[in-house]
């Protein structure tokens, strides 16, 4: 009798025990749904608001017009023979406005995503797309141009051209250094520094030796501008985009284990040094497409990273698009800023992210908490 009791006691210590793991996993998993519930709701609304913003700033501008003629003169561009427009109208929203729109939202999301992931391989608060010195070799690249007009590709192109060729040998130089003296990112860090330092040096000495119209050409495309975007450049921007973002998002688990440090991330079987060089070839190729088109846009790559951590934390999985979302959001915003801040002037993009961001970052630096990211 006496065994009997204490096999039923033990029988019922190990149920209430079991019931009571399965109630913690329960809640673990409802407390988990619900962060991840979060971290959606905050990309959802993200995305609500660039395409709000997006559709409402078609509108905006010198000519007025309204919300419904804009979808108007979209329909009719794919159903001519049911809505027909006034030309000028037409003309402005779909040759002018539309442009600028998609190329802020294409551009601000590349900044964004790739100025998460070199935050993260790099290990550095204070990375951003142009950390490799891209924007420096692309402006030499249009100095170059401008002042000695050689090219790798002649006509209209020629600007564009030679900014993604020397955006992307500064990138290749870099990464074939560092991968002789190991990928780490310190090595990185030293010689994006280094390297922007040269080519800053020698965009320098163009514009000295730079004509009135020259060094307006080589100005105008430093301070960074949306204007220049146009539907025949449309089609190359999307194949880069649709290529790199994706690639570059497949690696957020291995960013995360990264954040570890290389060593403890090598002993979970992840090669951060092979993981570092190929993300920032990605972002380097993405970025050097994006600023050979738009010119020298600066603070997006480095505000929506932090912006986004501020609010959804460190998962890569979530926060790099989250970013991208942030970059594009902040960057039509300074876009339509600029174009009506005092008309008919237009201020430049780049000067525009500039006036915005950096009151922004300093509130980052006042308000950092001890706490580190990584």
């Amino acid at each position: 009798m006496l065994g009997l009791f204490k096999k039923q006691s033990r029988k019922s210590d190990t149920d209430s025990s079991g019931s009571s793991h399965r109630k913690q996993t329960s809640d673990a998993r409802s407390d988990y749904q619900r962060y991840v519930g979060r971290k959606m709701l905050f990309m959802f609304v993200m995305l609500a608001l660039v395409i709000f913003l997006g559709a409402f700033i078609v509108t905006v501008g010198p000519l007025e017009v309204s919300v419904i003629d804009v979808y108007k003169i979209l329909f009719s561009r794919f159903f001519p023979d049911y809505f027909i427009n006034a030309d000028l109208p037409s003309q402005v929203v779909w040759n002018i406005r539309l442009p600028r729109i998609v190329a802020g939202i294409m551009a601000g999301f590349g900044l964004g995503i790739c100025g998460c992931v070199m935050q993260s391989v790099l290990k550095n608060p204070l990375a951003s797309p142009f950390t490799l010195g891209i924007s420096s070799g692309a402006s030499f690249g249009v100095a170059v141009a401008a002042v000695m007009g050689v090219g790798i590709i002649s006509g209209p192109y020629l600007l564009v051209g030679n900014a993604f060729l020397f955006s992307m040998l500064c990138a290749m130089f870099i990464i074939a250094l560092s991968s002789l003296k190991g990928a780490t990112s310190e090595t990185l860090i030293l010689a994006g520094i280094a390297i922007n330092y040269l080519f800053s040096s020698l965009s320098d000495l163009f514009h000295y030796f730079a004509t009135d119209e020259q060094l307006r050409l080589m100005v105008s495309w430093g301070m960074g501008d949306l204007s220049a975007f146009s539907w025949s450049n449309f089609m190359l921007l999307l194949c880069i985009f649709v290529f790199c973002t994706p690639l570059l998002y497949l690696k957020a688990n291995d960013l995360n284990i990264m954040v570890i440090g290389d060593e403890n991330a090598k002993s979970l079987g992840i090669d951060a040094n092979r993981v570092r060089m190929f993300c920032m070839l990605l972002a380097s190729l993405l970025i050097a497409t994006i600023v050979c088109f738009t010119g020298t846009i600066a603070f997006i790559g480095l505000v929506a990273p932090h912006m986004a951590r501020m609010v959804i934390g460190s998962d890569h999985k979530y926060l790099a698009p989250a970013s991208g979302l942030l970059g594009a959001l902040v960057l039509i915003v300074a876009d339509v800023v600029g174009m009506n801040i005092v008309r008919p002037t237009i201020v430049p993009t780049g000067i525009m992210t500039s006036l915005l961001g950096v009151p922004f970052f300093m509130y980052l630096i006042l308000k950092r908490k001890r706490k580190e990211f990584w």
